[in-house]
C-alpha cells in the first residue's frame, strides 16, 4: 500500500442482495408489494455472511412469499448506484409452498409480464424481463427507480 490508498476499512463498502426471479410454466412472475415503500418488486434482500447466494435466494422467497424454490441460474447482476446495493438475480421455478404476505411484504401476486412492466419501475421490471431471456447474464447500474447508461 501507498501513501495514496485509503486505509483499510475506510472504502464505502457494498451491500450485497439477492432476489429470485420465480416463473411458472404459464409464464407469469412471482411479485411482491413490499411493505416500506408499497412498490412492487422481487422477492428478495441481503444477503447474509454465512450463506451461498442460492441458499439466501431460497430463504428471502419462502420469507416473504411463502413459496419454496428451486434456484436455476444467475440471470443479471444489478447495482443500485443510489445506495451501494448490488443485487444478484437468479430465475427459480415454484416447488412448494402457497402465497402469503409477511412482514415485508403487503402483497403477493403472480403477474404477467405485461403486468410487470406497468406495476414496476424499471429497475425492477428489468430484473424480470432479463430472467425471461436467455443471453444473460445481464449487467445493469441504475439509481433505484429507472435504469442509467455507463458511459
Amino acid at each position: 500500500m501507498n501513501a495514496a490508498d485509503p486505509a483499510p476499512g475506510s472504502l464505502p463498502l457494498h451491500s450485497v442482495a439477492v432476489a429470485g426471479a420465480v416463473i411458472r410454466n404459464d409464464g407469469r412472475m412471482l411479485a411482491i408489494k413490499r411493505a416500506d415503500n408499497g412498490q412492487w418488486a422481487l422477492p428478495g434482500g441481503v444477503l447474509e455472511i454465512d450463506e451461498a447466494p442460492e441458499e439466501g435466494v431460497r430463504r428471502e422467497v419462502l420469507e416473504e412469499t411463502g413459496i419454496e424454490v428451486e434456484v436455476q441460474r444467475l440471470t443479471g447482476v444489478y447495482k443500485n448506484m443510489a445506495r451501494s446495493v448490488v443485487a444478484l438475480v437468479f430465475r427459480c421455478v415454484p416447488v412448494g409452498g402457497s402465497e402469503r404476505t409477511s412482514d415485508e411484504s403487503l402483497a403477493v401476486s403472480w403477474l404477467t409480464p405485461d403486468e410487470v412492466t406497468a406495476r414496476m419501475a424499471e429497475a425492477q421490471a428489468v430484473r424480470l424481463m432479463d430472467a425471461l431471456s436467455d443471453d444473460g447474464p445481464h449487467v445493469r447500474i441504475h439509481d433505484g427507480r429507472q435504469l442509467i447508461t455507463p458511459g
